[in-house]
């Protein structure tokens, strides 16, 4: 009888043990899932809006190098005119410095190739033919970083946005400033600069998915200064209309960073160094706000 008992009552102290270690292992179990409740949301998707510029370009190379060098890195990148030429290559997967290197040994005369056509100066297929070999024949949808370059259509006059195919003839169609190269034809329609409709291409970056837009915009008017040759009209010309254009549209970018270069002309490319240092610097002034947007401590 007494042994029974003993028997009885170790039964029941296996089974509460038993109970006790499973209230322990569940317990255990449920402590990560509450913890997984209290992480926070996913960074918010990047996108760097590229405005043109001509020659001014170049001071979007300084902006990439100091984003880089704070550890901000854009998810997408859309350009117009200069900046497609600058998004693309850097879509393609070349870091800020190794832009700044390419910029610096940059021949002008590897993207300009005079025509005696009445619809442009310059037919842009050199243009075309450097961005392609540069990142390696890739089409837009194959580049590291999702990429856009924003384009006018001759005909309608409206924005189109190209995210697929021949990175180089998207460049090149972004880039042709009328009168100074021709018009480009892609699937049967005629195609020129973006900057006409959309100088720093915000509204279009928002429609990429961009949760937080970062517009660079180089239009900055010019100094009085004299402006000589028919290109360099047409291209100041292009650059104080795109200063007024964009205004509204920029309003709608989270930061808009304005490189100080009103004294590099349309076609100045020696003074490359320089628009890439001012790039620099109103990259370094913004990041305050960067920071903040992203909710960077």
């Amino acid at each position: 009888m007494y042994s029974a008992r003993r028997t009885c009552l170790g039964a029941l102290l296996g089974a509460a043990s038993l109970l006790l270690c499973a209230c322990v292992t569940l317990d255990r179990t449920e402590a990560p899932a509450a913890a997984a409740a209290t992480v926070g949301h996913p960074p918010p998707k990047v996108v760097l809006a590229l405005g043109g510029g001509a020659a001014r370009g170049f001071a979007h190379v300084g902006v990439i190098k100091t984003l880089e060098s704070h550890g901000i890195v854009p998810d997408m990148v859309i350009g117009t005119s200069a900046g497609s030429v600058v998004g693309a290559l850097y879509a393609a997967g070349y870091s800020g410095y190794e832009l700044q290197k390419l910029a610096m040994k940059l021949d002008e005369s590897a993207i300009t190739d005079w025509s005696l056509a009445d619809r442009g100066v310059l037919k842009g297929e050199a243009l075309q033919k450097f961005i392609n070999e540069a990142v390696k024949q890739q089409p837009m949808e194959k580049l590291k970083k999702p990429f856009a370059a924003v384009a006018t259509d001759l005909k309608s006059g409206e924005a189109v946005t190209f995210r697929s195919g021949n990175t180089g003839m998207a460049v090149r169609a972004s880039s042709s400033v009328p009168g100074v190269f021709q018009p480009v034809t892609i699937n049967g329609r005629e195609y020129v600069d973006g900057g006409l409709v959309s100088p720093v291409p915000v509204r279009a970056a928002r429609a990429m998915g961009g949760e937080v837009v970062i517009a660079v915009d180089i239009s900055s008017k010019p100094k009085n200064g004299k402006v000589s040759g028919l290109m360099e009209v047409l291209l100041q010309t292009f650059a104080i209309m795109g200063s007024h254009l964009g205004q509204a549209e920029m309003k709608e970018a989270d930061v808009v960073i304005r490189p100080d270069i009103p004294g590099i002309g349309s076609t100045d490319f020696k003074s490359r160094n320089d628009a890439i240092l001012e790039g620099e610097r109103a990259a370094q002034a913004a990041l305050p706000l960067i920071r903040a947007k992203l909710g960077i401590r």
